[in-house]
Protein backbone atom coordinates (compact mmCIF):
# COMPACT_ATOMS: atom_id res chain seq x y z
CA UNK A 1 0.00 0.00 0.00
CA UNK A 2 1.21 3.54 -0.77
CA UNK A 3 2.37 5.62 2.17
CA UNK A 4 -0.37 7.96 2.01
CA UNK A 5 -3.08 5.62 0.80
CA UNK A 6 -3.15 5.14 4.56
CA UNK A 7 -4.48 8.28 4.86
CA UNK A 8 -8.00 9.45 4.19
CA UNK A 9 -10.26 12.76 4.51
CA UNK A 10 -13.39 11.67 5.11
CA UNK A 11 -16.20 14.15 6.39
CA UNK A 12 -17.65 11.76 8.86
CA UNK A 13 -14.57 11.54 10.53
CA UNK A 14 -13.09 13.98 12.85
CA UNK A 15 -14.99 16.65 10.26
CA UNK A 16 -12.90 15.56 7.86
CA UNK A 17 -8.74 16.02 9.13
CA UNK A 18 -6.58 13.35 7.98
CA UNK A 19 -6.53 10.40 9.59
CA UNK A 20 -4.92 6.82 9.21
CA UNK A 21 -7.30 4.73 7.39
CA UNK A 22 -9.49 2.70 9.34
CA UNK A 23 -9.24 4.50 12.50
CA UNK A 24 -9.84 7.81 14.47
CA UNK A 25 -6.12 8.34 14.97
CA UNK A 26 -5.29 12.15 12.81
CA UNK A 27 -2.19 13.00 11.31
CA UNK A 28 -1.89 15.71 13.34
CA UNK A 29 -1.82 13.67 16.71
CA UNK A 30 0.93 10.96 15.34
CA UNK A 31 3.22 14.14 14.23
CA UNK A 32 2.37 16.50 17.67
CA UNK A 33 3.47 12.73 19.80
CA UNK A 34 6.89 12.82 17.24
CA UNK A 35 7.45 16.36 17.56
CA UNK A 36 7.19 16.05 21.64
CA UNK A 37 9.77 13.37 21.34
CA UNK A 38 7.96 10.18 21.70
CA UNK A 39 9.76 7.32 20.18
CA UNK A 40 8.30 4.99 17.22
CA UNK A 41 8.11 2.33 20.00
CA UNK A 42 5.85 4.19 22.56
CA UNK A 43 3.09 4.95 19.73
CA UNK A 44 2.82 1.93 18.76
CA UNK A 45 2.33 0.41 22.49
CA UNK A 46 -0.24 3.21 23.12
CA UNK A 47 -2.12 2.91 20.24
CA UNK A 48 -1.46 -1.10 19.69
CA UNK A 49 -4.06 -0.71 15.82
CA UNK A 50 -1.36 0.95 14.24
CA UNK A 51 1.62 -0.04 12.27
CA UNK A 52 5.05 1.33 12.06
CA UNK A 53 3.93 1.77 7.97
CA UNK A 54 1.00 4.29 9.21
CA UNK A 55 3.53 6.58 11.20
CA UNK A 56 5.95 6.72 8.30
CA UNK A 57 2.72 7.61 6.33
CA UNK A 58 2.09 10.44 8.86
CA UNK A 59 5.09 11.76 8.05
CA UNK A 60 5.14 11.74 4.74
CA UNK A 61 1.69 12.98 4.42
CA UNK A 62 3.31 16.15 6.10
CA UNK A 63 6.07 16.40 3.61
CA UNK A 64 3.82 16.53 0.70
CA UNK A 65 1.93 19.03 2.28
CA UNK A 66 4.94 21.21 2.82
CA UNK A 67 6.19 19.92 -0.74
CA UNK A 68 3.35 21.72 -2.27
CA UNK A 69 3.26 24.99 -0.28
CA UNK A 70 3.66 28.27 -2.09
CA UNK A 71 6.37 30.83 -0.61
CA UNK A 72 5.72 34.70 -2.07
CA UNK A 73 8.22 36.84 -1.35
CA UNK A 74 7.22 39.64 0.39
CA UNK A 75 8.65 43.57 0.90
CA UNK A 76 9.25 42.73 4.65
CA UNK A 77 12.38 42.63 5.26
CA UNK A 78 12.76 41.11 8.87
CA UNK A 79 12.55 37.06 9.50
CA UNK A 80 8.99 35.38 10.04
CA UNK A 81 9.49 32.83 12.36
CA UNK A 82 6.57 30.52 13.41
Amino acid sequence: MKPVSRIILDPLVLTGKPVIRGTRISVDLVLELLASGWPESSILNEYPGLEREDILACIRYAQEIVRSERVYSTPHHGKITG
